[in-house]
């Protein structure tokens, strides 16, 4: 392997292969490379797209992330809505946003890739994810995927790539689906996700909780009420908070919401033990009872974006352990929602040599 070199303008080394970690997901998609100073740099960006023309000389110009959402808010395009581009319209539209995103981050294409997959029964969108991140123009020293939940529990299970030799579980918590898995020295077993239990219904109780408690006067939208749940969301020391919005004749109007958004995080989170110890579990233990137990014996790692709620780590650990009437640990990465594109960023690492 080459010498390593300065690095660039953008931290990032130029004459070896660089590690880089990517999670392509539904409503933030994550780089993860070397920041120059012997750390790792995670970029993360708004899944979206919005595209305008040049008021001078007429060409189609592209926005992406959070810039295209703010200013094109009536036409910006969320591509990966479902968790993968379904069809070829999407499919185009996240390779175009995956090249701009990687253009305006200056990773080199002499780069040593690994990427995370969602675990979801749909082939033509998991080729199609396939087809944009390995044709994109990063990854000439080598590009791998692994499960995204593998993924996300190596920085919740240690400081290296420990997981891959343990068995354990690993539950992830997306905006599209709720993944379970349980991982034998890497390899996965039983793979089970669902679209029922989301972190996109959320949102959408949360807009129905909010029109309830207050009488129908305030309707807020899905954005709104991700921000909500994100900001205000907590199993620790959730506290009533007020907004404003305006009125359609003019005017504002302030309200206060009480419990609109924790019943929302609750009904969540029941639907998601029911699903992991009513319905994964008891597959895993039908076909793999030895692995069963030793990994209900070890920390099972929860990752993904509901996973940043404050206190959802604990409360998910005890309202399992209630139904499973056991105790069972659960553990988090410091950053849930970052970890898939640590995880595969690890991995990198490795199969780079570093």
């Amino acid at each position: 392997m080459a010498a390593e070199s300065d690095a660039n303008d953008d931290g990032i080394e130029s004459d070896e292969p660089t590690p880089v970690g990517v999670k392509l997901g539904s409503t933030r998609t994550v780089l993860t490379y070397p920041d120059g100073n012997g750390g790792v740099h995670a970029e993360r960006s708004l899944t979206c797209l919005a595209t305008y023309e040049d008021a001078i000389t007429g060409d189609e110009k592209a926005l992406f992330g959070e810039r295209a959402a703010a200013e094109y808010p009536d036409c910006v395009e969320y591509m990966l809505r479902s968790g993968l581009p379904e069809d070829d319209e999407r499919a185009a539209l996240a390779d175009r946003y995956f090249r701009e995103l990687l253009s305006a981050n200056g990773v080199p294409e002499e780069s040593a890739v690994v990427y995370a997959v969602p675990t979801m029964e749909n082939d033509e969108g998991l080729e199609n994810l396939t087809d944009v991140i390995e044709s994109s123009p990063i990854g000439a020293a080598g590009m791998r995927s692994y499960p995204e939940s593998l993924c996300g529990a190596i920085p919740a299970l240690g400081d290296g790539v420990e997981a891959v030799d343990e068995v354990f579980l690993a539950v992830n918590m997306g905006s599209t689906n709720l993944e379970a898995s349980a991982y034998r020295r890497g390899d996965q077993l039983v793979p089970f996700s669902t679209g029922s239990v989301t972190g996109n219904d959320v949102d959408r109780r949360i807009v129905a909780n909010v029109e309830e408690e207050t009488q129908g006067r305030v309707h807020v939208d899905l954005t709104t009420a991700r921000e909500y749940k994100e900001e205000h969301g907590d199993f620790e020391s959730f506290e009533p908070f007020s907004d404003v919005v305006q009125q359609p004749g003019g005017g504002s109007h302030e309200f206060t919401i009480e419990d609109g958004v924790q019943d929302a995080l609750n009904w969540y989170l029941d639907a998601a033990v029911d699903a992991v110890a009513n319905e994964f579990l008891p597959d895993l233990a039908n076909d793999f009872m030895k692995p069963y137990q030793l990994a209900l014996a070890n920390p099972i790692a929860l990752t993904g974006g509901m996973a940043c709620i404050p206190g959802m780590t604990g409360e998910f650990e005890r309202r399992l352990s209630a139904e499973l009437d056991r105790e069972v640990a659960v553990v988090s990465p410091d950053e849930p929602d970052l970890a898939a594109a640590e995880g595969a960023h690890r991995i990198a690492e490795r199969l780079a040599g570093r």
